[in-house]
Formats: structure tokens, C-alpha cells, sequence
């Protein structure tokens, strides 16, 4: 028997919620990575965790919220707990790998490359170890075409992300990054569901096994977004990470001398020697100090 699939069952609000999270997470961890990779410190290895993290969790996160979105008329679905969250693992793992790669080999075109396709790989498992963690009364079944699609989709997106770290300056472009990324992350996950078909078993369907989605609801909600929230207010507090670089890092502009207009003069720093090769003012080319005596003593002498 072929079961009816509705993956929109509460209409806009859960697709809409999905996209906000994986925008947060994808934001927390591009400005996390782009803080990792401009100013190496010690940190370098805790600002990529909470990068990896923070991507994992967002992506993660935004999978289980558009699954509230998911019914199957003729049967219940439910989720067995331990698969559910080792999906959470492997994204944040997966993840992790590709934004360590980046961090500590460049941003090359091959580091690149190979760990976005890390990446998009570990979002990919995810979304489908998640969907193994389904229980329903019948057997799901994927088109093999839109799942080598939205694998596809998967891995341009994870690289198009960590480009985005290392390419994008400003708070303002990385929050467009992120939005990007969002529609990416959420482009994947629709595409592999439309990939669903569900056969089920016998006439009548019978309730399953396991934790029901509105169960899941509260720990999916709550353990994510305080993991998230915290990050957020981490990146808040940082200066770098908000606004970059702080204006006395940054190089001097030189500014054009103009025709008829004097130079600024230059006053030497601490620590910086001064020019002794300036004349002093008021003494022209071809003349030459003179080294006053006192009043009776000698004749004063040229140097």
C-alpha cells in the first residue's frame, strides 16, 4: 500500500522556523571560523569547536524542525532516541573535520575543496542516519537521482560556506553568507525529502515503537538552542568577531601629497629613531653650524 506523504503538515511555520535556525548556526560558525583563521592566538583550536559545533547544531537542529512537518496519513511515525541523536554527532564531527582542515592547512583551493566535501558529506549522513531513525508501519524507499542531488547540493553548499569564512570581512557580509547558507542547508533537506516514498505494510496501520515527534520537541528545542544561544552571546562579547580588526591594527592610509599643500609632518613614535638627516630650519644648503665660546675665550671654530 502507498502511503500519502505530507511534508508540510503545519504549512509555512515549520519550513520558516528550519531556515532561521540553520541561518544562526551557520553564522555563529562562519564568524567563529573567519575570528580563527585572522588572528591566531591560542584560542585557534577552540574557536574552530565552536564553529564545527555551532554548524553542526544549527543544521541539525533545522532537520528535526522541518521533520514536525512530516506525516504519513495512514500511519503514526515515531523516532528511536539513540539514532535521532547520534545523527547530532556525526554532523558536528563531520563538520568539525572540514573547518579544522581549513583552519590549519589555509584556505587553499585543495583544503577548500576537500573539506567542503567533508562537510557536505557529514550533513548529508546526517539528514539520512536521521531519517534511519524513523518508525513507521511500512518501508521508505528513495529516488537514487534527487539523493545523488541533494548530496550534490550538500557538498557545493559546505564548501560555498568555508569559501564565505575565509573570503568574507565585515559583520554585515557574513550575516549575507549566512542567509545563503541557510537557503542551502534547507534547499538540501527538501530535496532529499522529495526523494521519500513510503510503502506501507497491510491495510491498517498500527502504532510503533519508540518516541513520538512531540516528545522529542522539548529536548530538541531546548538542549540546541541554549548550546546556540551561549554561542551567541560568545561571539557578542567579542570584539574581533563583531567588528574585525580594531582600527589600530590596521595599516596607515597614505594620503597624496598635494602641489602646493605642506606634508604633514612625521613625529617619530616611541621607539622609532628619529631622522637625523633633516637640516635644522632656518639653515640653507652650504652653510655650517658654528660652536658659540664663551664671552673672552677664543675665537669660535667651524666644525
Amino acid at each position: 500500500m502507498q502511503g500519502t506523504v505530507d511534508g508540510f503538515s503545519y504549512g509555512l511555520v515549520t519550513p520558516v522556523a528550519a531556515f532561521l535556525m540553520a541561518c544562526l548556526g551557520g553564522a555563529l560558525g562562519l564568524r567563529c571560523t573567519a575570528r580563527s583563521l585572522r588572528h591566531h592566538d591560542t584560542f585557534k583550536a577552540g574557536w574552530l569547536a565552536l564553529g564545527a559545533t555551532s554548524i553542526g547544531t544549527g543544521i541539525w537542529t533545522m532537520h528535526f524542525i522541518a521533520m514536525m512537518g512530516f506525516s504519513v496519513q495512514q500511519a503514526p511515525i515515531s523516532y528511536d532516541r539513540p539514532i535521532t541523536f547520534a545523527s547530532l554527532g556525526v554532523a558536528v564531527v563531520m563538520v568539525g573535520i572540514g573547518i579544522f582542515i581549513v583552519g590549519y592547512r589555509g584556505a587553499t583551493a585543495l583544503t577548500l575543496v576537500t573539506g567542503g566535501t567533508i562537510t557536505g558529506l557529514g550533513v548529508a549522513t546526517m539528514h539520512y542516519l536521521g531519517m534511519a531513525g524513523m518508525r513507521l508501519q511500512g518501508r521508505i524507499e528513495y529516488d537514487t537521482l534527487t539523493v545523488a542531488l541533494s548530496v550534490v547540493i550538500a557538498v557545493v553548499a559546505a564548501t560555498a560556506a568555508l569559501w564565505a569564512a575565509v573570503s568574507v570581512h565585515g559583520f554585515l557580509a557574513s550575516l549575507g553568507a549566512s542567509l545563503v547558507m541557510g537557503v542551502a542547508v534547507s534547499g538540501m533537506h527538501y530535496t532529499a525529502m522529495a526523494a521519500v516514498s513510503v510503502h506501507l505494510h497491510g491495510a491498517e496501520a498500527r502504532s510503533g515503537n519508540g518516541d513520538t515527534a512531540t516528545s522529542l520537541l522539548l529536548p530538541m528545542l531546548i538542549g540546541p538552542a541554549v548550546f546556540l544561544i551561549l554561542a551567541a552571546v560568545v561571539v557578542m562579547f567579542d570584539p574581533l568577531l563583531v567588528m574585525g580588526d580594531p582600527d589600530w591594527q590596521r595599516p596607515a592610509a597614505r594620503t597624496p601629497h598635494r602641489p602646493g599643500v605642506p606634508a604633514p609632518r612625521h613625529v617619530p613614535s616611541y621607539g622609532e629613531p628619529a631622522n637625523w638627516s633633516a637640516r635644522p630650519a632656518g639653515r640653507g644648503p652650504g652653510r655650517t653650524a658654528r660652536r658659540s665660546v664663551p664671552r673672552g675665550g677664543h675665537r669660535s671654530q667651524d666644525w
